[in-house]
């Protein structure tokens, strides 16, 4: 992705080149926002745009029929976009908490986003997407114990589904889960979003999106961050430390072999998420 882009159609006279990072949830994205949060000029609305999102009309998960939380280039109708583009405005704000000024650049996270990727773009023609990449496993692992925390109860008594609530994003073809152990629910519920997101990546023309790898970000955080804010066109004046502090959305302390206290479960599942794992790597790898 080039820091300014060269697509003659895109220009947008309030947001400058907004970025989204993409990712399936627990992948790490809370810890690349805040992080990248710290830039001088980024503004954000402080969290994640569930809310802001899904009470638009027309948008609530209940008036689609509770199909999932996907949302294409024909939802952003002009009144839904026009709202959207006012609340985030209305909510922006910068790392010393200023509002801004003028045309700014929008930072966003919110792993629903990641079946969302058409109807950002059209709500924000000059939009750039960053795709967080983490070992399968480890996101399993994490979505597992997000699942059984119960401090992520995303949909509660959702319509056909067997248990009193529904974690994390909405997938599409979730009904199909139901019965499932947990191990499989969070496989099919993974899978369903990475598909959905890698077309829609590969649908980008090559200069609108990017990717970054959590383990080497974790690594290295000064280098993959100034590397990352070069390639989005963000200033950087910020001195890291070479070990980041947990993200606010962390449930036990960060351990790269955290994930085999659910590898009996997680193991036996690999096969079948083998396509999707292997593309995901390689658009890592771009």
């Amino acid at each position: 992705m080039s820091g300014e882009g060269n697509d003659a159609r895109a220009h947008d006279a309030l947001y400058d080149r907004p970025v989204f990072i993409i990712s399936p949830p627990r992948s790490g994205s809370t810890l690349l926002f805040e992080t990248l949060a710290r830039a001088p000029e980024v503004c954000t609305i402080g969290g994640e745009s569930h809310a802001l999102i899904e009470s638009i009309p027309g948008l609530q998960l209940r008036h689609r029929g509770f199909a999932s939380n996907r949302l294409v280039a024909t939802d952003a109708t002009p009144e839904v976009v026009a709202e959207l583009r006012e609340r985030f405005h209305r909510r922006a704000l910068d790392r010393d908490g200023n509002a801004p000024a003028g045309r700014f650049r929008l930072l966003e996270k919110t792993p629903k986003n990641a079946l969302r990727i058409p109807f950002l773009l059209q709500a924000f023609p000059d939009a750039r997407f960053v795709y967080l990449h983490r070992d399968p496993r480890q996101v399993l692992a994490s979505m597992i114990d997000a699942w059984m925390s119960g401090h992520f109860r995303t949909y509660l008594q959702l319509p056909g589904w067997p248990h009193p609530y529904w974690s994390l994003l909405l997938t599409p073809g979730w009904q199909s889960l139901a019965g499932k152990p947990l191990p499989e629910i969070v496989a099919g519920q993974w899978d369903s979003a990475m598909r959905v997101m890698l077309d829609d990546l590969q649908a980008l023309p090559g200069d609108r999106w990017c990717a970054i790898r959590f383990d080497r970000f974790l690594a290295d955080p000064p280098a993959e961050t100034a590397a990352l804010c070069a390639t989005l066109g963000y200033g950087w004046d910020v001195a890291l430390s070479a070990q980041l502090p947990p993200s606010r959305h962390t449930l036990t302390a960060p351990d790269p072999r955290k994930w085999t206290r659910h590898a009996a479960a997680i193991e036996p599942l690999m096969p079948a998420l083998q396509d999707t794992i292997s593309r995901a790597e390689a658009m890592a790898d771009r």
